[in-house]
Formats: C-alpha cells, sequence, structure tokens
C-alpha cells in the first residue's frame, strides 16, 4: 500500500546563515530512513509516466521499489543500466521540468522526490561498494571522444560497456568538463564527479587531458594516423556571450566562464591561490539562468554584496526554482525588469599610477516593463525611456549564455556549423563527416547535463550500430 502522504520528504539542508561563508554542499541528502519512506509515495505506475521525462530512460518506479525495500544495491543497478552518471543527476538535474513534472503524484500534491532518491542511491554505492566491475572484453574498435563533459562521459560509458576501445580527449587538465569548471562545489562537489570518472577508467576509458583538439590534434589525424574508427564530438559551449555596451572591457568584468572556471576548477576563494579572483564588495550578476545563480552564489562566499540583474520579471527566471530560492535564503538581491546599459570606470588621466584607473565603479541600467510575447512566447522587455539610473559596483559578472567555440569546426574540412556555430547533426547525432558525430552543448549552445547526457547516449547508440555494420 502506498504512503499517500501529499507532501514529500523535506530535503535536509546547511542553515543559509551557514553556507553562504563555506562552500561545503547546500543540501545534505536524505538519510536511509527518509529515502525508503520517500519510496513508498511512490505509486509504481505501470506505464511509467515519469521515465518518459528522462532524457536517459532510466527505470524510475523499479529502482524505487528497491529503494522501498531497502535493497541500495539493486536500485543502483538499476539506474546504472541506462545512467552513467546518477551521483551527478541526482543533485543538478531539473527534475521538476523532467521526470517529477509527469509524475501522478504531483496532481494532488507534491511529485516523488525521485531526485533526490537518485542521489542517495548514488552516494550509497559510492560508500558502500568495494567491488571492482570486470572491465568489458574487447571488440577490438576504437573510439574517440572530444570532451570530458556530461555528454561524453556518458557516451564514453555506454561505448565501454560494449567493449569499445575508447580515449576521451580533454582541453584542461582535469577531466569532468563543465561539471568541473562551471557547477560550484556547494552544488556538486567535485570528489562526486571523480569517482564517476574513475568508474569509466576502470571500464578501460582512456583520458587525455591537455589535449585541445583542432590545435594539438586535428579530427583528420584522429581518423587517419591514429586509427579511430569513429569520433564523437561533446566539446560543450565555452564561448561566453556579451553584451556590447560600453565598459565591459573595465577591470573587474568577467564572463561567467572565467568566473566560475577560477573559483571551481582553480580554486580561486582558498587563500594564496593560482589564479586569483579580484577582490569585490560589491558585485553584479547579468542574467537569471542558472549560471547566473551559481556565480552569484559564488562571489557571495567571497564576502560580496551580490546583485542580479534579469530584464524580466521574476516570474520569467528561466534558473531552477530550487536555486532562485537558494539564492535568496543566501542573502543575493534580485534587480528584475532591469538591464545595463553601461559599465562604468574610475578614470583619472591626471594621474596614470592611479591603480583604480580603468576599473570598474558601477553599472548603468535602466527599468524595463514587459510588452508582447516573443516567437518563444515569452513577454518582450522594453525599456522605460527616461529612467535611467546608476548603482556602485566593483566586479560585474556577465552570465547571458555561451556558444560552441569555433575552434573544431574551423580546422575539420567539411563539419556543417548552424548560424550559432553549433554542429549540424541528424537523428542519429551524425554530422555531416562520414564517421563522425556530435551532441550536447556543442550541437545546442548551452543546456542542461542531463539533455546534453542524452545526446551523448544516442550517440553511442549510433556509433555502435555504424561501426557493426560496417
Amino acid at each position: 500500500m502506498a504512503d499517500m502522504k501529499m507532501p514529500r520528504h523535506p530535503m535536509p539542508s546547511q542553515d543559509p546563515e551557514v553556507r553562504n561563508k563555506n562552500f561545503d554542499e547546500v543540501t545534505l541528502g536524505y538519510t536511509k530512513e527518509m529515502a525508503m519512506e520517500e519510496a513508498q509515495r511512490c505509486l509504481g505506475c505501470p506505464k511509467m509516466p515519469c521515465k518518459s521525462g528522462c532524457p536517459v530512460q532510466i527505470n524510475i518506479p523499479a529502482f524505487i521499489a528497491e529503494v522501498a525495500k531497502g535493497d541500495f544495491g539493486a536500485a543502483y543497478e538499476i539506474i546504472h543500466n541506462t545512467s552513467s552518471l546518477p551521483a551527478v543527476c541526482g543533485r543538478v538535474c531539473p527534475q521538476e521540468n523532467q521526470c517529477e513534472k509527469y509524475c501522478v503524484r504531483g496532481i494532488k500534491g507534491e511529485p516523488v522526490a525521485i531526485g533526490r532518491m537518485e542521489r542517495f542511491v548514488a552516494d550509497w554505492h559510492n560508500t558502500h561498494a568495494c567491488e571492482v566491475r570486470p572491465k568489458p572484453a574487447s571488440n577490438g574498435h576504437k573510439v574517440a571522444i572530444i570532451g570530458s563533459g556530461p555528454a561524453g562521459l556518458t557516451c564514453a560509458g555506454d561505448l565501454a560497456k560494449l567493449g569499445y576501445q575508447v580515449t576521451i580527449f580533454e582541453a584542461l587538465h582535469k577531466a569532468g568538463g563543465v561539471l568541473v569548471y562551471g557547477i560550484p562545489e556547494f552544488r556538486l562537489p567535485k570528489s562526486i564527479v571523480q569517482k564517476e570518472v574513475d568508474g569509466l577508467k576502470e571500464m578501460g576509458v582512456e583520458i587525455c587531458t591537455n589535449t585541445v583538439i583542432g590545435k594539438t590534434i586535428t579530427i583528420d589525424e584522429l581518423m587517419g594516423e591514429m586509427g579511430f574508427e569513429a569520433v564523437f564530438i561533446g566539446s560543450g559551449a565555452g564561448l561566453p556571450k556579451f553584451m556590447n555596451i560600453p565598459g565591459e572591457n573595465l577591470q573587474g568584468v568577467y564572463s561567467a566562464n572565467e568566473f566560475l572556471t577560477r573559483i571551481n576548477l582553480m580554486k580561486a576563494y582558498r587563500e594564496h591561490a593560482d589564479t586569483p579572483i579580484k577582490h569585490s564588495l560589491r558585485v553584479a550578476v547579468v542574467g537569471g539562468g542558472n549560471v547566473a545563480m551559481d556565480a552569484a552564489r559564488c562571489a557571495k562566499r567571497l564576502g560580496a554584496d551580490v546583485s542580479i540583474i534579469y530584464r524580466r520579471s521574476e516570474k520569467e527566471l528561466p534558473a531552477r526554482a530550487e536555486e532562485v530560492e537558494h539564492a535568496k535564503e543566501e542573502g543575493i538581491v534580485f534587480r528584475t525588469l532591469t538591464n545595463p546599459v553601461e559599465i562604468l570606470g574610475y578614470n583619472n588621466p591626471d594621474d596614470k599610477r592611479d591603480p583604480k584607473n580603468g576599473s570598474v565603479c558601477g553599472i548603468r541600467c535602466i527599468k524595463m516593463e514587459l510588452g508582447e510575447p516573443d516567437e518563444k512566447g515569452r513577454r518582450r522587455p522594453i525599456e522605460v525611456k527616461g529612467s535611467e539610473f546608476d548603482m556602485e559596483m566593483d566586479c560585474v559578472i556577465m552570465a547571458l549564455g555561451t556558444n560552441p567555440n569555433p575552434l573544431i569546426k574551423n580546422t575539420t574540412k567539411g563539419l556543417d556549423v548552424n548560424n550559432h556555430g553549433g554542429i549540424v547533426v541528424n537523428e542519429d547525432a551524425l554530422t555531416s563527416r562520414e564517421g563522425v558525430y556530435a551532441g550536447g552543448d556543442a550541437v545546442t549552445g548551452a543546456a542542461t547535463v542531463i539533455l546534453a547526457m542524452g545526446a551523448g547516449k544516442q550517440a553511442a547508440a549510433s556509433i555502435d550500430a555504424y561501426l557493426k555494420n560496417k
């Protein structure tokens, strides 16, 4: 008999006034008792509407049924059959817009906490499992993966299970892609990512870091003298967007990519860090997505007063509701219906030695109002004439989205891309080059971790079919 309680079990978390001063994980996770109690709320629907919302097609009712019985090992095996990164997905997937969106329990109450239980199961496995999985028997085929983010790791994991000799090429010095340079420690501990990467290595996946495909090695060389029979491009979208307003070249203006990479990958918040962040007391973050929330919450932990500037209303914020709620709890100010028109800087031409010269001192904004819906259905923001005002700031972070880096496109003949630089693929993830597949942000532009994983999974299945037929 299912537990028919309307609300789900709340997630334990750090107190906001404590966590906004540290980089420890905000949410603490379910206990065994909490997970089993929450699992009892699942109705075990035979048509599994929750599964239809999962980009990697986890058998959700089946793993929850095992959680309810207390067999967490069996629950993990069910998840792992289709997902290579369960501990990651349980933390950063927007379940409210995917699996939980279709949960029948959400019609009259709160949906079952699928993501929280997935996190619990993965963490339980990482703590208790000590056996090393047997390395799959080789099928003699070699596949190259470009990028070690969620798309690349998923594609590599699925192919390795099938016996392919897989090599991942990563431009940075550490594997994980956006999982290590983009998502903060307090949302996704890097030890979790490393555990998932180590699991792939145990399956025989080789990872070559500090290798920039398109510069160090080309795709033609991978498929020529290096002997790879297929290539998957999962290089992400690392080219930041700017507003092209006056003052964006001042000291103290960062792209969110640079700011988060310095903090997450280079640990700039630590004393004597090799790649420091300019100490700021007043920080403006321009944008309203998850990346903007991450940047704002990192800046808060560095001791700044932080304002998020977003040109639409709070209702239109694209960030996850949970991330917005956490940011507010931590003391971040939301200035909605506001848009920057200029970044202001110190300029003292009489004193060339003034260290403030060329640095940010403020931001000039204009008030906005919402007009008619645009082509995507969102109400279009319109400037309110004569409403300009200035705010004192000494740091501005632009979190306006990203486009795919053009390096691979520019060094690979016959690779079609769209107007935004995204690689063009068909329904099988195949590009315009035979044997070359692509997926994730390199195709779509910046999107979610789980959608990138779904793309990596599709590409792995297509590569397997291609090489078997070949």
